[in-house]
């Protein structure tokens, strides 16, 4: 009993002690008119009205477990803020809290404070008012304890003026990013919980403004300001998307500034940095507020032009152009540009590929601007793919982009002949020769080999009296005899030694990529197939890839693969020089009837000599 009359005491003593906050609540006073804005209350918050502050039985644990749930999942310091007022008014019960944060380009201090009924109140503070407590707090970066609030400058704040509050500066890393306040009739006992929730959030608004800067960094060119080339590539291919679903028109552009190398080895990289930057600025200012700017290279800047015809882009770039040439340097006088054009989906409706043909078209327009000394505009739709410039730029580019995006030359080469819309004879005869050099190249030691072999089998069908249709098939398909090797991998192509058994194995079956990969797709190549297949069988059945013999191989392959030894026995190696017109003859007449068709090897024998003027 007497123990239990103890504890009434002590319970009706505690009670005793409790504030009545109801004398200071501005809600029940008709006179509150806040000089600055206030916004209506939050429900988040609604309630506070009649909180009784239970200090005394403070789980301080609690307190601390639910503060740091905080800090690690909230990611906007505002919200932030409002969740820590939130529980610091649930947990302790304060008049309110405030945060002050610093604005540099306007040198004052931002305040947001938040009552225990949840209104929020804002009031600015200019950082040349000295005698201000919040500016001596932030500027001493010294805990400042206070009861007059009148530097708040809200009037409302009078009716609990003597309050004690603490403005406490955000600390972190030696910097000042403004001050914490927080006021309640208990204030001492909670001083140590106020100063760690000021100090661990000045931690977390430093964290967040470097990943701000970081995020600001990652997208951003630091020179020029744009967009980098991974931000660049993000915003095409969001307006790539958007296009296609909206059956809408896109141009890609890039802009290439001419002799910007010779500029940085002749008047330093500083220089051209500074050339660079004014193109930059030059650009961004001329675009239509729909363009979308980035860099793209060293000295390349593109743009994306959403909903955009290649008329359009062209009059869009030839304005542009018109305006740089406008933009004078010291010591360079009128630079000039280059810049190409891709299409959006006349080009293609791939990304990757987007680039790669504005970048061939910027290639060929570079060596146009080489030609005229002028600034050149060059859209994918002013030449033909198969032309040997344009073919040499799409190389120079795939082989330049072929490590960082895993773009194979030979696929794409593969891609764009299958594409191909073949008109006549003629164009199909240029886009075979075109890729036949192509591949031809990849070899260093048989530069020009399908040409001649074309034209060794075209002389021997001739000599046999083969109908002229038959001849133009075999010169067409002779052409293409070695196009597997566009799958082959270059250290066994161009290995100047003898091939091991293993790279050998690799080697044969060049002549089943071509005929499976490279003609078979297309309908109109099927009648060429044999040629490219079988031009590597033996009459004795001693050949490859599948050992036919005799008359099972087909007439037009047994005339390429002479046409291909004889070549290929006339021309240097790295392990040996080519031979002569009668010493390889010779070795087609040991090989006749073995490796060779027998009459085959007769008749070519007999006009050996008047090809070889043309070797």
């Amino acid at each position: 009993m007497e123990n239990n009359k103890i504890k009434d005491d002590t319970k009706a003593q505690n009670r005793a002690t409790v504030p009545d906050f109801k004398t200071s609540n501005p809600i029940d006073s008709p006179k509150i008119m806040p000089l600055n804005t206030r916004t209506s209350a939050n429900r988040l918050y609604s309630g506070y009205t009649n909180t009784v502050n239970k200090f005394l039985d403070i789980n301080y644990t609690e307190i601390i477990n639910t503060l740091n749930s905080s800090f690690v999942d909230q990611n906007d310091p505002v919200r932030l803020f409002y969740t820590i007022h939130n529980q610091v008014c649930s947990k302790i019960g304060i008049n309110f809290s405030a945060l002050g944060i610093y604005n540099q380009n306007s040198n004052y201090i931002n305040v947001k404070l938040i009552d225990k009924t949840g209104s929020s109140y804002n009031s600015m503070i200019m950082l040349n008012d000295d005698d201000n407590a919040v500016v001596r707090a932030f500027e001493t970066k010294q805990i400042i304890t206070t009861t007059d609030c009148s530097y708040l400058k809200l009037n409302y704040l009078s009716n609990i003026s003597n309050s004690p509050t603490n403005i406490i500066p955000l600390n972190a890393f030696g910097e000042c990013f403004g001050v914490a306040i927080f006021s309640d009739n208990n204030n001492n006992q909670f001083f140590e919980i106020y100063k760690l929730i000021a100090n661990y959030y000045a931690m977390f608004y430093k964290n967040r403004k470097l990943i701000d800067l970081v995020d600001r960094n990652t997208d951003t060119d630091s020179l020029t300001g744009l967009s980098n080339h991974k931000k660049l590539q993000e915003d095409l291919a969001l307006e790539i998307s958007q296009c296609l679903n909206n059956d809408k028109q896109l141009a890609f552009c890039i802009f290439d500034i001419g002799n910007i190398s010779e500029i940085n080895n002749e008047l330093g990289h500083a220089k051209g940095d500074t050339v660079i930057k004014e193109v930059a600025k030059k650009i961004k200012k001329n675009v239509r507020n729909t363009d979308i700017l980035g860099r793209y290279g060293g000295d390349e800047i593109a743009i994306i032009m959403p909903d955009t015809t290649e008329e359009e882009a062209k009059y869009v770039c030839e304005f542009l152009l018109y305006n740089l040439s406008c933009t004078m340097f010291d010591d360079l006088g009128q630079l000039k540009f280059s810049c190409g054009i891709s299409l959006l989906p006349q080009s293609t409706n791939k990304q990757d590929k987007l680039t790669i043909l504005a970048e061939q078209a910027l290639f060929i327009s570079k060596s146009k601007r080489a030609q005229s000394g002028q600034s050149e505009i060059v859209s994918t739709n002013d030449f033909n793919f198969w032309d040997d410039e344009a073919l040499k730029c799409f190389a120079q580019v795939l082989t330049k982009k072929h490590a960082s995006i895993g773009v194979n030359i030979e696929e794409e080469l593969i891609n764009q002949f299958h594409n191909e819309k073949i008109v006549s004879n003629e164009h199909l005869l240029d886009v075979v020769s075109s890729l036949a050099n192509t591949i031809d190249a990849k070899d260093t030691y048989t530069k020009g080999h399908s040409a001649a072999v074309s034209r060794y089998s075209e002389a021997l069908a001739r000599a046999i009296n083969l109908p002229a249709n038959e001849v133009e098939r075999i010169k067409l398909g002779a052409l293409l005899h070695d196009i597997g090797k566009i799958g082959i991998p270059e250290h066994v192509l161009r290995k100047p030694t003898m091939l091991s058994d293993d790279e050998w194995s690799i080697m044969k079956q060049h002549p089943s990529i071509g005929a499976d990969k490279v003609l078979k797709p297309n309908k109109s190549l099927h009648d060429l197939i044999p040629m490219v297949k079988y031009h590597h069988e033996h009459i004795d059945g001693s050949g490859y890839p599948y050992g036919l013999k005799g008359d099972e191989i087909p007439l037009s392959a047994r005339i390429v693969a002479v046409a291909d030894a004889y070549h290929a026995l006339i021309s240097d190696r790295p392990y040996r020089k080519g031979l002569s017109v009668s010493k390889a003859c010779e070795i087609l007449k040991m090989g006749a009837g073995v490796q060779w068709d027998r009459e085959l090897v007769r008749q070519f024998i007999i006009i050996a000599p008047s090809l070889a003027t043309n070797i």
